[in-house]
């Protein structure tokens, strides 16, 4: 029977940390924004599949928001070992959302502001702060230095959301693809308790010693 693995596996795995680590520091680094800006900034969620509901309704403009999720992970068995350690890379989405209010402003000149327009410029303001924000040299590790061993973004594309497969109108997404490298660790087995077998051979009659090996054995 293999060895069993004794202690409860009762920890988080490293790609979730970092997951909740990246919404910490845009949660942080947003509010600093809004300090400095005097303006509401993002809001910022983690793991949620419809973030924008809430903007369903809106008669009125409303802030972005952020939700970060984890997309997938892969590992690199070149530079891992088979016991401890895996070296990870992993992509996380930051899904930007940005909505808008058709209007009219009354001037002649000015006449008709889309809805549309407006959702897409505040989807691209959202994913613009997300990217300097967690490119910033302050992040270079994401602040989980001895875990992270880079960070580096994929793409920013655009998308309109769906809702019973069709795109909600006025509502807008950018997603920055976030690639980021780590380790991962596993439960390591106690090796069992060995005693070493002597096994020597003897010439006869002159006593030489032909042969002398140790065999490490269980202890029963």
């Amino acid at each position: 029977m293999p060895p069993q693995i004794l202690e409860l596996i009762d920890k988080r795995d490293n790609v979730e940390i970092i997951r909740d680590q990246i919404a910490a520091i845009l949660t942080v680094e947003l509010a600093h924004q809004g300090v400095l800006s005097g303006l509401p900034q993002p809001a910022v969620f983690i793991e949620r599949s419809q973030p924008w509901g809430q903007f369903i309704e809106a008669t009125a403009a409303m802030q972005p928001l952020i939700n970060v999720w984890f997309d997938s992970e892969s590992f690199d068995a070149s530079t891992s070992n088979v016991t401890e350690r895996q070296k990870s890379e992993a992509i996380f989405n930051i899904d930007c959302y940005g909505a808008g209010v058709s209007q009219d402003d009354g001037v002649p000149a000015g006449g008709h502001q889309p809805g549309d327009l407006q959702a897409a410029l505040e989807a691209q303001r959202a994913v613009r702060l997300a990217r300097n924000i967690l490119m910033a040299g302050a992040y270079t590790y994401l602040g989980l230095r001895g875990l992270v061993w880079k960070r580096m973004p994929q793409t920013i594309s655009m998308f309109q959301p769906q809702l019973d497969n069709r795109g909600v109108q006025r509502i807008v997404g950018a997603r920055l693809a976030l690639k980021v490298d780590f380790n991962e660790f596993s439960p390591q087995v106690q090796g069992e308790p060995l005693e070493t077998l002597i096994v020597e051979v003897f010439k006869a009659g002159t006593g030489q010693l032909y042969l002398r090996a140790e065999y490490p054995t269980p202890t029963p």
